[in-house]
């Protein structure tokens, strides 16, 4: 995907005012993941210094993280898990509450549903990072609020196209974010959107975005397997 990309998301709406926009990086990981050293004063402080309006903390099986960030952080966190399914990964946003990993996918969602959150795919067609099986997407695909179509960590573009091609043709709204597990990384992907007051003003700002952001280098998921190493060792 080309550098400074702009989708605009197609599903109808209530009239936002496009005034101010801010950017709002939608996959963000710190220290509370397995894969990720970054303390959250570091992701503050990477957000502040990128601009960031906003973000989602989507930590992976875990949102202490989120809930802390939220209490320190000057800007709006939404409070996200990443969550390992019995088939691949779902994003709940806007939770309240830990949803356990290896539940199938309409468990989680409807775990997701429970606590009015947002059913949120990541990287929908990169299957070497945990992607559900496109069979399994088509069959809850009436239960999807948002998909990613710009990961910054997915290394080949033309999975990133794919995606936003497949979000644009059945009407989803469109998420980007950086995946980023390391604070160097935060802000490579995001959204601009009218700032959002809570999950049903975010929603209908979600239907106003663009999507930017340029590829990750490889070379960042040497750090996500280094932090598991580390931490495995008692680090």
């Amino acid at each position: 995907m080309p550098d400074n990309t702009t989708t605009r998301n197609q599903k109808m709406t209530k009239p936002q005012d496009n005034s101010v926009r801010i950017k709002v990086d939608l996959h963000i990981h710190t220290c509370y993941s397995p894969d990720s050293l970054t303390s959250l004063e570091a992701v503050i402080a990477a957000a502040l210094e990128r601009g960031l309006g906003a973000l989602a903390i989507t930590d992976h099986n875990a949102i202490q993280g989120a809930l802390a960030l939220q209490r320190m952080a000057p800007f709006p966190v939404i409070i996200g898990e990443e969550i390992l399914t019995s088939e691949g990964d779902i994003i709940g946003l806007f939770l309240q509450e830990l949803i356990p990993p290896r539940l199938t996918p309409l468990q989680t969602i409807a775990r997701i549903r429970e606590q009015g959150g947002l059913v949120y795919i990541p990287h929908p067609f990169d299957y070497r990072r945990s992607a559900l099986p496109q069979p399994t997407l088509f069959a809850i695909l009436d239960q999807v609020d948002a998909m990613e179509v710009l990961n910054a960590r997915t290394l080949l573009p033309a999975l990133n196209e794919r995606a936003q091609r497949f979000a644009q043709e059945r009407g989803l709204l469109c998420g980007a974010g950086s995946d980023a597990h390391t604070a160097a990384e935060i802000g490579q992907a995001y959204v601009e959107i009218p700032p959002f007051r809570d999950r049903d003003s975010f929603l209908h700002s979600l239907a106003e975005a663009t999507v930017h952001g340029t590829p990750s280098l490889p070379h960042v998921h040497l750090f996500s397997t280094w932090a598991k190493i580390w931490k495995g060792k008692g680090g």
